[in-house]
Formats: C-alpha cells, structure tokens, sequence
C-alpha cells in the first residue's frame, strides 16, 4: 500500500518551504559535502552531535551505554511501563562517514518513547576510515550479540535511516543467504537503496532537497567502497575517478538484491527528497517480490524529516507504532 500523507504533491516545485530554507541553510553551514578530506568529515561529525545535544527528547526514556567487542551501543529504555520483550535494532544514518551514538539517538528517543519498545542502537565502524564492509560486519555482530541474549528474532524490528536503511536491508540479505531467522518487521526512514544514482528524482527534486545534493551522495559512496585513497586532496584538482566501479552490485545497492522472503516493511520518505525514488523503487521491487510493504510519502518533507520536532514527525512515529501494533 502507498499513501501521501498530505492533500497534494509538488514533486516539480522547485521552491521550497520557509522552514525548508532554512533547513537547508543551517545543514549548508555544517555539511562536509563539497571534501573528501577527512578533517572535513570529522567536522560534519562534530557538528551532528551539537545538533544531537538540541534535537534529543529529554524526557520519557531512559539509556544505557554498554559495548559488544568494542562496538559502542546503547539502550534507550520507555521510562514508563513497557514490554521488555519488544526490541528495535536501530541502524542510524550519516552517509556511512558520519554518526554516532549521540546522533542515533534522536530518532532512537522518539522511537521508543512512540512505540513502548526497548531500542538498541550501535556506533558502527565510519568510511573513509573503516569501508564496506566494516558497518556491515558490526552491524551483524549486534545481530548476534541480540539472539545471544535469548532474545528470538521475531521479537525484533530493524529500523535505518538513510545509509542507516541501507545497512539495515544489507543486514537482512546476509541474515537471510546464512539461512537464519529474519527480523519480525523493518521500518526505513528515506532510504539509500541504490549507489548508482540511476533515480529520476536526483533531478526533478534537486531545487527542492534542502538537505542533499547528487554531489555528496556521490562523495558518501565514493568513501563507503574504500576508493578515498585514489582522492587527490588538492582540492583545485579535485575529481572523482569512479565511472567503472561496479555500484549496482547489491552489497552496495540492496535495491538489486534478492528480497524475497523479507519481513513486512514500512518505508517513509519525504516529498522533496532527491532520495524519493530510491524508496518509490525498493517499494515496487519488494511488493513484487511477494513482501508486504507500505510507503508512506509526506508532503513538503526532507530527507530523514522524523529527526525534527513537528507534525510530520509525530504523524510518522505514531504510523510506526500503528505498524509494530498490527505485526504483535
């Protein structure tokens, strides 16, 4: 089933919202989009965690740090009464460059405090440092670190945002080829599905993304595959030298994978996303992969919108507790 949430679409309007201008005037002040130069990375990262520090839900959960063979995690627990058995794996977003346990846990908070459920979120290994496919591998050994606790895989839903989607499909394709127990149910926030760019709205909504750019989605894939070594850091001779890496292997883009078997799903991505079609397209392919699965478009809404205070992210959070509730 897909769905707007919202009276109409405006997928050729290239202007955008107040709120959105200014939205993208503030991510234009932080982002490392335009360098592939590691201390421009690490800035990006620094700045989402003072973002972290503003955005977090301060009241109604409770959290815990804790490490899985050095991989930093976190609880965040309802502080009212909840079911303990009930677990989200959350897999944050950040390009694979950026991200951590703070970041996470803005949406990791609305999450649990929307739907009741204990939230394990996890600082996975970032590119250029660590490539593919290191948030991959740890990614697996939360996975594993979860069943260990007794805690079945039905009694889990796989939720990612962005590079955090991506890790999240990746995560139930390796779960799935090791012929293991899939997750009971996955939610994706604006998912990044296909590294070949190939989606028409990286044009028809370039005018109207205040978040993303084709230029730092080419960067993020560019530092995920381990290519950065090839990256001249004279930035007057800058040039990406990718045209023949295989981006459409589905390692890297889960969109070509094999989805079949795959649990229930809700995808939510926003109108004015150059993403958009990376959700509209892993719809379609799973729905004819026999998946039951759901988009859910929001009108005048940017990438990974749920990380924001305001109607759309509350709509949002309670269609995903509406969606946890019929899977239980």
């Amino acid at each position: 089933m897909s769905r707007f949430v919202s009276s109409k679409n405006q997928e050729n309007d290239s202007q955008m919202t107040p709120l959105m201008k200014a939205i993208k005037s503030i991510h234009s002040v932080s982002s490392s989009g335009d360098s592939l130069l590691l201390e421009d990375i690490k800035k990006q990262r620094a700045g989402q965690d003072v973002y972290a520090r503003i955005s977090t839900p301060v009241v109604g959960v409770d959290t815990s740090e804790f490490s899985v063979r050095g991989i930093p995690c976190e609880w965040i627990t309802p502080s009212y009464k909840h079911d303990a058995d009930r677990i989200i794996l959350y897999c944050h977003g950040g390009g694979y460059t950026c991200g951590s346990l703070k970041y996470a846990r803005i949406v990791g908070s609305r999450l649990s405090l929307h739907t009741g459920f204990r939230v394990v979120s996890f600082e996975y290994a970032l590119a250029p440092e660590h490539p593919y496919p290191a948030a991959l591998e740890d990614a697996t050994v939360i996975w594993n670190y979860l069943m260990s606790l007794g805690i079945g895989a039905k009694n889990v839903v796989v939720v990612g945002d962005s590079a955090g989607g991506n890790l999240a499909l990746e995560l139930l394709l390796r779960i799935k080829n090791q012929g293991r127990i899939l997750p009971k149910g996955l939610v994706l926030m604006s998912p990044w599905t296909d590294m070949t760019l190939s989606g028409e709205t990286y044009e028809t909504c370039k005018d109207a993304d205040p978040m993303l750019t084709k230029e730092y989605i080419k960067h993020a894939r560019y530092s995920y595959v381990g290519l950065n070594d090839k990256y001249n850091e004279e930035i007057d001779n800058y040039k990406i030298e990718d045209t023949d890496f295989n981006y459409a292997d589905p390692k890297y883009s889960p969109l070509f994978g094999d989805l079949d078997g795959f649990p229930p799903t809700l995808i939510q991505v926003g109108s004015n996303e150059i993403l958009k079609d990376d959700s509209r397209r892993l719809y379609d392919k799973l729905l004819s992969e026999g998946v039951m699965a759901t988009l859910e478009e929001y009108e005048d809404a940017w990438h990974v919108f749920q990380m924001t205070p305001g109607k759309k992210t509350n709509l949002a959070m309670d269609s995903i507790e509406k969606f946890l509730d019929i899977l239980y």
